[in-house]
């Protein structure tokens, strides 16, 4: 027998055992493990390698040591809320929030994740915009900022973000900076070396020391948040690179959806970045000592729930919110996101609100930055045309957006996309919202959008040539593993 024979023997026989691997000894769902094994079946070569980098689910149990202490300021808060909304009692006995106490209970009881009522905040579309304000907070800072990003750039933006935290280090400043150590690889150790010597600090989130076959490629810090001196933060979409500020030939207008929230919720933010923080760089920072105990100054009427889902979590927390709000709906549901690859759940909540006479719209991007995800969530788009859902192909640039808005009354914004990576493998993190003028505003938004985008009819998609069909599905085979 040649090299070459005894090579494709070896990795058939290995083939065979990942199969038996994927089949009893991992708990991937049964969608995963069908194309984890048709892609060992069919490209049996290439797929042993692309298993070794993309489909290991490693013991959770050895990688996710996450301290999940929280607060207990934010503990007794908890427990009095789910106490209040079992005996209905104020502030459950508002309309909206009684309308929609089983998703704020279901968050609590999942995530911990108390409801704060004392907010106000600010919702960005555009980078030029978010990032004048935050560079502007950044240089106002008095006691601390905190920054966490999947993407990190050494670009224009990424300079002028770092050379404003170094000015606020030398004025006493406490700096820590948190990026996802794939997404930010293009970070350069030169910019990062100069916040440090500064006296700033940084950390990346779950490095893979292995350069071809990463096993933790999959597990990856997607949030995107900013926390200044306790009283602001910032949630949502934009990463930091020149390109969300519309600078790139091959995307142009970078439409995207961030909140600056100011008010209680500030403290929940603040709660998620120092679990992550403390995590990445084995340090104990007391949440105390960051805890923002002012109750006096009186920011709005925003209800606002954050919560964060990750696999290191026993509930798909996220996932669930979006099933339960969607299905809440009585008048309508609007959602924006990149890519849209939901599992069967969640494509099922949809199709029941369209078939429930709900009028239920999503507007997705007119152009691909990953093919083969843009071929899935085409693929999906067919479906849910049938179940009478309308969709739009936003041309104004890509789409990068991930809201979900319900009967013009509640809505969240945050990190999550409408697939399964955001669900099960990313650390994400989304604020949900309880306030009407707050989800009428990003209503509104939505049907602007809609003025920038093509809707696509089920007739012109039954119309599509054979070769989208084809990658198509391909691409929906594959779309659990995307």
């Amino acid at each position: 027998m040649s090299i070459i024979s005894i090579l494709l023997t070896i990795i058939l026989i290995l083939n065979f055992f990942l199969g038996v691997t994927v089949i009893f000894l991992e708990r991937k769902s049964v969608s995963s493990t069908w194309a984890w094994l048709m892609i060992l079946n069919f490209i049996p070569v290439l797929g042993f390698i692309l298993y070794l980098i993309f489909g290991q689910n490693l013991s959770r149990r050895k990688i996710f040591k996450w301290d999940h202490t929280v607060h207990e300021r934010t503990k007794e808060m908890v427990r009095k809320q789910m106490k209040a909304i079992i005996d209905r009692e104020y502030p459950f006995t508002q309309p909206l929030l009684k309308d929609y106490h089983e998703l704020i209970y279901m968050n609590l009881n999942n995530d911990e994740a108390p409801l704060t009522l004392n907010n106000r905040l600010t919702i960005y579309t555009d980078g030029e915009n978010k990032f004048r304000q935050l560079l502007q907070d950044i240089r106002s800072a008095k006691h601390h900022i905190h920054i966490e990003y999947y993407i990190f750039r050494s670009d224009f933006l990424g300079n002028e973000v770092i050379d404003a935290l170094i000015l606020k280090v030398k004025q006493g400043v406490v700096v820590r900076l948190l990026v996802d150590d794939e997404g930010s690889r293009q970070l350069s150790k030169k910019l990062v070396r100069r916040l440090i010597q500064a006296g700033g600090k940084f950390q990346t989130f779950f490095p893979g020391h292995l350069s071809i076959f990463n096993m933790r490629i999959n597990y990856r810090n997607h949030r995107k948040l900013v926390i200044i001196d306790g009283k602001t933060g910032y949630i949502g979409g934009f990463n930091v690179g020149d390109e969300y500020l519309g600078l790139s030939s091959k995307f142009g207008f970078w439409r995207d959806t961030h909140l600056r929230i100011e008010g209680d919720a500030v403290n929940s933010i603040q709660s998620r970045f120092l679990l992550d923080w403390n995590q990445a760089s084995k340090e104990r920072v007391p949440f105390q000592s960051y805890y923002n105990t002012d109750q006096t100054t009186k920011y709005g009427e925003v209800g606002i729930q954050i919560i964060s889902s990750g696999p290191d979590k026993k509930w798909e927390q996220i996932k669930n919110a979006f099933i339960r709000m969607i299905l809440a709906a009585r008048k309508c549901v609007y959602i924006q996101t990149p890519y849209l690859i939901p599992d069967e759940s969640l494509m099922n909540a949809i199709s029941i609100a369209s078939l429930s006479h709900v009028d239920v719209r999503i507007m997705i991007p007119n152009k691909p930055d990953h093919p083969f995800v843009y071929w899935a969530t085409y693929s999906n788009v067919g479906i849910l045309l049938e179940a009478g859902v309308r969709v739009y192909l936003y041309q104004n640039g890509f789409l990068h957006a991930k809201t979900v808005i319900v009967d013009d009354r509640l809505a969240t914004v945050g990190t999550s996309n409408l697939d399964f990576r955001s669900f099960m493998l990313n650390f994400e993190v989304n604020a949900f919202i309880y306030h009407q003028k707050t989800a009428r505003q990003l209503a509104e938004i939505f049907k602007k959008d809609m003025k920038r985008s093509k809707e696509l009819t089920l007739e012109e998609y039954k119309r599509r040539p054979y070769n989208v069909r084809f990658k198509e599905s391909i691409s929906r085979l594959l779309s659990p593993v995307l």
